[in-house]
């Protein structure tokens, strides 16, 4: 059957639809970052929390040499990226699986470790991927709210379920970005139910100066299991590569659900990634300005904000979250979706500095009322009918 979609219409659409619902769709982004035509308002897209900039300059490097290899499973490379993570991690090889992303083992975990009678603990607002899986398992979920400082409140999540199967702290959180002390984790291991697993997903870890890793609870042989993803400070969400880590006979329980050989490319791009020291200083150390900076503007003109440590935060638009939504992409501004139970808060992801820029000149024209030339974006195109048909949900 004859498409009457055009390419260019195809990426416009996906591009729209993913700002509208905050998804992530992080290679059709780029198709309207910048102008195309004289006077064309440039797209700005800060809600999937992607990290601009891709893939550092050594990982792009990377991927180009290997990709001539796209047709071997090259599993010596695989090896070799579990090595690398096993001495900077502390953990043996065994204590390690990769994936192509963190989600997927997320959801994995969730599969082993909940059941009918072994409920999700979880905080709210969090990462939902998580919830689905769980309830896919016949497994209740029960969300607890989050403090006031947006931390975890592991007291009342350990408290929440006495048959629990996981309390799952995401750390620094999705979508507020907010962090929880190492204090509180070890709270929630010691005092977690019985024969519970706490997963603890550290997707945004890199971003923050305080969080500090529950790796080294795995290497003591707790009943913990982290997982750690590249999509995110490394700029590597449309490649896919992440990885758990665990005690072998809890990674055993996730691979009785799938294993199977990575992408060549995501595994060179992480390796090169890995050996860059400066990477992860340098990004964080950008991230944390233009974050400071933006939530500085906002509470100068009355908007309050979460308290964030990651590449994102709520903001509080005081209207429906959707309305705003619409009324930033009407200005070229796609910003992120907002959480059931939280109607007028909308997630923000920190871009470049050009990206905050156009965002605050959007945000104080639809603060003044004012919508921008570009249509509404429409419901139910392309990128929102690809995650409802799928289920996937990336960030």
């Amino acid at each position: 059957m004859k498409s009457s979609l055009s390419r260019r219409s195809f990426l416009r659409d996906s591009v729209l639809a993913a700002g509208a619902a905050g998804i992530g769709m992080p290679a059709l982004a780029l198709a309207d970052a910048a102008p195309t035509a004289a006077g064309e308002v440039p797209r700005v897209q800060i809600g999937a929390n992607e990290y601009p900039d891709g893939p550092s300059p050594a990982a792009l490097k990377a991927i180009v040499e290997i990709a001539p290899q796209g047709g071997r499973y090259l599993f010596e490379s695989q090896l070799e990226l579990l090595g690398e993570l096993s001495r900077q991690l502390g953990v043996g090889m065994d204590h390690l699986m990769p994936y192509a992303g963190s989600t997927e083992p997320l959801d994995y975990a969730m599969l082993a470790f909940t059941s009918p009678q072994k409920p999700l603990v979880t905080a709210d607002p969090t990462f939902e991927s998580g919830w689905r899986a769980a309830e896919r398992n016949g497994a209740r979920v029960v969300k607890v709210p989050l403090r006031k400082d947006w931390s975890h409140d592991v007291q009342a999540m350990c408290a929440a379920e006495a048959g629990a199967g996981v309390i799952y702290i995401c750390n620094p959180n999705n979508p507020t970005g907010s962090a929880t002390s190492r204090k509180d984790i070890e709270y929630a291991l010691a005092h977690k139910p019985a024969g519970s697993v706490l997963v603890v997903d550290e997707a945004y870890i890199h971003f923050s100066d305080s969080v500090v890793s529950a790796v080294d609870m795995v290497a003591a042989g707790e009943d913990v299991v982290v997982l750690r993803t590249f999509s995110k400070l490394y700029g590597m969400a449309g490649i896919r590569l992440g990885y758990a880590v665990a005690r072998p006979d809890l990674l055993d329980r996730l691979k009785y659900y799938s294993i199977n050989s990575l992408p060549v490319t995501a595994v060179a791009a992480g390796l090169a990634s890995l050996r860059d020291p400066q990477l992860v200083p340098a990004r964080r150390a950008r991230n944390t300005r233009l974050r400071e900076d933006v939530v500085a503007w906002l509470a100068a003109r009355g908007y309050a904000c979460s308290a964030s440590e990651s590449n994102c935060f709520m903001l509080d638009v005081k209207r429906p979250a959707q309305d705003f939504i619409d009324a930033m992409a009407t200005h070229g501004v796609m910003v992120g979706r907002s959480w059931p139970g939280f109607p007028t808060q909308s997630r923000i992801t920190i871009g470049t500095p050009a990206d905050m820029a156009r965002f605050k000149e959007a945000f104080a024209l639809v603060e003044a009322g004012k919508q921008g030339p570009l249509p509404v974006p429409k419901r139910q195109r392309l990128a929102e009918r690809y995650v409802q048909q799928t289920g996937v949900q990336l960030s």
